[in-house]
């Protein structure tokens, strides 16, 4: 197994933050309330997308209980003030309108945060969409990586002043299916023939390269940003993945029992808020993680395809080099960047 470090360069100083475990105290059986225990929130903000729905609502519940104000940009909002009815009467949470495939509605609700003056403290970009019919949004973007990547790209930056105002933690819920397939440079919106899995494979991958570059650009404004896979949950995230494909996978037998290896929703939730909150990350940043805690790289030594992925079946916990790569994560930066229009670090880059 290979060991990989992060590297951010600025100006003539250089860090590295191991992409390795620091034994954080927790595991895969821990639950979001449990790494807050002992964390006091009070007085901070987090801006949770998706807060209302699987793991985000969790991790919603969990911040605003530990005393966070929690904001949650929803697509759905009458759904999400359903759902959090018992959160927004009490004035912990308030909720607002944004579809991250829509690049004005993210600019819509970027102007009317700032426009409240507030800083944010935590900022995770939990919100996605995972093996959907082929959708095209905007100007033909395909839908996975438009919704999972460059509306959380282009979210992120116009809202870089918030974020710099509340030393931020940025933190971008990928998936162990980043995986399956990292950029694909030359047709990121399958133009050329569409597959779900491969496009929420490069979709994630497009998560972790986020947080690489970001936590470069950001580090010293005392913006930190981390990349994390949640574990195995069914949660509505699911609703494009069938029955028969469940059962193929292992993740449901024949009498709709879900595998052992599954997490709750409340543990599933954990990694995020721990990534979000845990004082063993301060001063680090970059890193992916998993099971509460910085995760290893992945066993480069299974059945690797040509690309460095690997096939659905060969998923393994840790991370894969194509996630981590410096310079994938700056090419990657550089395209959203012209796809959207919007970049925060512009001028000093």
């Amino acid at each position: 197994m290979t060991t990989h470090t992060t590297s951010h360069t600025t100006g003539t100083t250089t860090t590295a933050t191991p992409q390795r475990r620091i034994g954080s105290g927790f595991g895969s059986r821990s639950t979001a309330r449990e790494v807050l225990r002992g964390v006091d929130l009070t007085g901070k903000l987090a801006l949770v997308t998706g807060g209302y729905s699987g793991l985000g609502l969790e991790a919603t519940r969990a911040l605003a209980a530990a005393g966070a104000r929690v904001v949650v940009p929803a697509r759905r909002r009458a759904a999400a003030e359903e759902a959090l009815a018992d959160l927004t009467g009490s004035g912990g949470v308030e909720v607002d309108t944004l579809d991250l495939s829509d690049l004005d509605s993210v600019r819509a609700f970027a102007d009317r945060f700032l426009a409240s003056g507030r800083g944010i403290d935590i900022m995770m970009d939990n919100a996605g969409v995972m093996a959907c019919p082929e959708t095209r949004v905007g100007p033909g973007w395909e839908a996975q990586f438009a919704t999972n990547h460059l509306g959380h790209f282009a979210l992120v930056n116009r809202l870089w002043p918030a974020l710099v105002a509340g030393g931020a933690r940025v933190v971008a819920v990928s998936s162990r299916g980043h995986q399956l397939s990292g950029i694909r440079w030359d047709d990121v919106h399958f133009a050329r023939g569409y597959d779900k899995w491969l496009a929420y494979g490069q979709a994630k991958t497009a998560n972790v390269l986020f947080a690489v570059h970001l936590d470069a650009l950001g580090r010293d404004a005392g913006v930190r940003a981390f990349a994390l896979h949640p574990g195995e949950i069914l949660t509505p995230l699911t609703r494009h993945v069938s029955r028969g494909e469940m059962l193929d996978a292992g993740w449901v037998d024949e009498e709709g029992n879900v595998s052992g290896s599954f997490k709750t929703p409340e543990q599933g939730a954990a990694t995020q808020v721990w990534a979000a909150t845990s004082p063993r990350l301060t001063g680090l940043g970059g890193v992916y993680c998993e099971d509460c805690d910085i995760a290893e790289p992945a066993d480069a030594d299974g059945d690797e395809l040509a690309d460095g992925t690997v096939a659905r079946d060969e998923l393994t916990p840790g991370v894969g080099a194509h996630a981590t790569d410096p310079e994938q994560a700056a090419r990657l930066w550089r395209l959203s960047a012209e796809l959207t229009g919007v970049d925060a670090f512009a001028e000093s880059a």
